[in-house]
């Protein structure tokens, strides 16, 4: 049977993972002169650090997994002879990808497949999520990262900012913050961002917080009808939910939207106060 690994950027909840028998490989965040695996922090304790750290002028940090944490999660679940499905967050904006590529290599494709989701939080999590349930219905390892890879070209992101300085300070979009950079300090807007074959683009902007949701909310509903849809927000858990409300009333939308508030890796590029809006289109 196939055994899906994903990173700790997915979102998902920890009961889904362990129903779905998914694999966490968790990447590392740094605030100040301590380091930490995501998965060993709460949000609540990683922002009361982020906080103490920003009054001394620091800005969290991240890095990738190791290429041996991935080659440990690959060599036990390959040893009780399962062939692997790993998923990771996007690689325009990390590497983690190349790193579970090349851990990868030691097993060889037809043991352990790599997949680039060019996504994020849930997003992500959508894929891994459908990667599972298809290894349980007996799909093979072909079948898998065909189904994703069709289901990436279904999946959309889009995210409002209310700042730019920790998306600055990890270093991790420079292609596009000297334009957000323009945007925010003369304009006083706040930038409409949306993902594109897993990159941020800048495609607009409003002059407040609500009018830029109110345009999110006007670009999502040419991607209808939907699969999936969530929402996904740093320290604004109840403005998202009550976003997720207007969204499932706007767009008829008749399953559940899932909030989920971003993990700490995410975060530290995030900011404060993001709001974004995940989606995966129907299959026509």
């Amino acid at each position: 049977m196939i055994k899906v690994v994903t990173d700790s950027t997915c979102d998902l909840p920890p009961e889904m993972l362990e129903e779905l028998g998914i694999a966490i490989v968790p990447l590392v965040v740094r605030i100040g002169d301590e380091e930490f695996l995501e998965t060993d922090l709460s949000r609540d304790e990683f922002w009361a650090k982020v906080e103490a750290a920003r009054s001394q002028g620091l800005f969290p940090q991240t890095s990738q997994p190791s290429l041996g944490a991935f080659e440990g999660v690959f060599a036990r679940l390959v040893d009780e002879g399962h062939e692997v499905v790993c998923v990771t967050v996007t690689s325009k904006h990390s590497g983690t990808f190349n790193t579970a590529r090349a851990a990868a290599q030691r097993f060889g494709r037809a043991v352990v497949g790599v997949f680039d989701s060019w996504s994020c939080s849930l997003g992500l999590g959508f894929m891994v999520m459908a990667a599972a349930h298809a290894a349980r219905q007996g799909a093979n390892l072909i079948e898998v990262l065909a189904l994703l890879g069709e289901m990436r070209e279904r999946t959309e992101i889009f995210l409002v900012m209310d700042t730019i300085e920790y998306l600055k300070m990890g270093g991790r979009a420079n292609a596009i913050i000297p334009i957000l950079s323009r945007v925010m300090q003369f304009l006083q807007v706040k930038p409409i961002i949306r993902f594109i074959e897993g990159e941020i683009k800048l495609i607009g902007q409003a002059r407040t917080f609500p009018a830029a949701l109110k345009r999110v909310e006007q670009l999502m509903k040419e991607f209808q009808p939907f699969e999936r849809l969530a929402v996904a927000h740093t320290r604004r858990p109840v403005d998202a939910q009550a976003w997720a409300d207007r969204l499932g009333e706007s767009m008829a939308f008749q399953g559940q939207i899932p909030v989920a508030e971003i993990g700490p890796t995410l975060s530290c590029h995030a900011g404060p106060r993001l709001m974004a809006g995940l989606m995966v289109r129907r299959e026509e």
